[in-house]
């Protein structure tokens, strides 16, 4: 039998569906058990789409992804107590980790579980027969488009993994990934709303200048530096968003789908919808005065990068230190940990298990930064440099003078670490510049060129499928 992780079949549509009200799509009651046979409701398309939202709510969210995005890379340690490894927090944040690791094995089983949900929303809002053709359109876009976002983290996580709706078994090649990838966001991208045209019921939906954000991120890994640029030169010149300010507030409630949004993974609702489950309390201060488990602390690395570039509005907007006062008052005393991850921290819900906190996944800011990196390998410094001292002003850094085309790429993809810290996408910067082994060998974490590049494919996955491949020298 084909492994569960990644088989999807129309028999088992119920099984991928979270029943919700248009103007409650995040307040999701679980609906998995439900047999196809046994229902005699007929649910409507936008259930379908609903559900596939709701997966960023999923417990994997709140601790298997910090381990393959941030602890694993030169961001983050581990945290927490000596003694508790977090299941494997501990050797992802030493680079000993095997095919077996258990938080590769949720976030591959659960990517590809969204996927699933996404093409079986295409499926049947294609044929449900709805009248309102702009309706239908708009609902199959939000179903691409989240599918397409599923893919990318596939890819960059495994490079070649299977398609699901066309084999099970064989890896398609990194190039047919991103092709499919692209195919969806371009459609996605032509029958998307903007944000304006959202009413606010819906604010927080996949929107069109989400899609083409996404398309110049999926470029600018693709090296294909002039629909990077393009793409990124769409977003910003749309009118549809701003950069906030105060960077200091961002990842606070009062900016959540904010200005600078483009997409988050949204976490407001009641405790039945539980959020992002435990994202802020797994990564809350630990000990007698805090308020969580103390995982994904910001490293002493990430530290010293701050205060070596005298970074301090980024630094205190990104780090909660011991023995400090916060933005709201609280008082964080003698923790067991010297730095927790202030972006994950939840004024209003602590270290409360149903969480209210929005993880921004695509804002502005990177958007300025993705069409500077794309000028600047297209030989347009003038525009690169424009771009990246734009983001480094909003944070009182001088401008960045130099006019060398290499030292401005070097300067540009600094300037992503500290713009974006702690935003899960370190990892996948270093692997996709190439700079990871040099990084985290200096380190002393023994990276070996030629396999972490990519992470293993699961053995549970090739235990239940012989016939897919495993990665290079796993």
């Amino acid at each position: 039998m084909k492994y569960l992780y990644i088989k999807v079949t129309s028999v088992l549509l119920l099984l991928f569906m979270i029943a919700c009200n248009d103007s409650d799509f995040l307040d999701v009651k679980s609906r998995e058990k439900v047999e196809a046979g046994d229902s005699g409701e007929v649910y409507e398309p936008i259930s379908f789409v609903n559900g596939i939202y709701g997966m960023f709510t999923d417990w994997n969210y709140a601790f298997s992804y910090l381990g393959i995005t941030e602890i694993i890379s030169d961001n983050a340690d581990k945290g927490s107590s000596a003694s508790d490894t977090g299941s494997d927090k501990d050797i992802l944040d030493n680079l000993t980790y095997t095919s077996t690791d258990g938080s590769i094995q949720a976030m591959w089983q659960h990517w590809y579980k969204s996927i699933g949900r996404a093409t079986a929303s295409i499926e049947y809002t294609t044929s449900y027969g709805l009248t309102d053709q702009s309706y239908k359109n708009r609902l199959i876009g939000e179903a691409r488009f989240l599918r397409a976002l599923n893919y990318f983290f596939l890819v960059r996580g495994w490079g070649a993994v299977p398609i699901q709706d066309q084999d099970l078994v064989l890896r398609a090649s990194v190039d047919d990934v991103y092709t499919y990838i692209e195919n969806d966001l371009l459609a996605a991208a032509q029958s998307l709303p903007l944000k304006s045209q959202y009413g606010s019921e819906d604010l927080g939906r996949a929107t069109k200048g989400a899609a083409q954000a996404l398309l110049s991120k999926v470029y600018l890994y693709e090296k294909k530096w002039q629909k990077a640029y393009d793409y990124a030169d769409s977003v910003i010149t749309s009118g549809q968003y701003s950069l906030e300010p105060d960077y200091s507030v961002l990842w606070r409630a009062s900016s959540e789908n904010g200005v600078e949004s483009i997409f988050e993974f949204q976490a407001r609702g009641e405790s039945v919808a539980h959020g992002v489950q435990q994202y802020s309390q797994t990564q809350g201060a630990r000990g007698t005065t805090g308020w969580g488990w103390g995982f994904n602390v910001p490293s002493e690395n990430l530290l010293e990068d701050f205060n070596d570039s005298k970074d301090t509005i980024r630094r205190d907007a990104t780090i909660i230190f011991r023995n400090s006062t916060l933005w709201d008052g609280r008082v964080v005393g003698a923790t067991e940990n010297p730095m927790y991850n202030l972006k994950a921290y939840s004024s209003a819900n602590a270290g409360a298990s149903d969480t209210d906190k929005n993880i921004r996944y695509l804002r502005l800011g990177e958007i300025y930064l993705i069409r500077a990196e794309a000028a600047d390998e297209l030989g347009n410094t003038p525009q690169a440099k424009k771009d990246l001292n734009k983001i480094r002003e909003r944070v009182k850094l001088s401008d960045v003078e130099s006019t060398d085309q290499a030292e401005l790429l070097k300067a540009i993809w600094h300037e992503r670490r500290l713009e974006l810290a702690m935003e899960h996408d370190r990892w996948f910067d270093l692997i996709r510049t190439g700079q990871a082994g040099a990084v985290m060998r200096a380190l002393g974490k023994p990276f070996v060129d030629g396999k972490h590049e990519l992470f293993p494919i699961p053995n549970a996955q090739l235990l239940s499928t012989p016939g897919m491949t495993q990665n290079p020298n796993w």
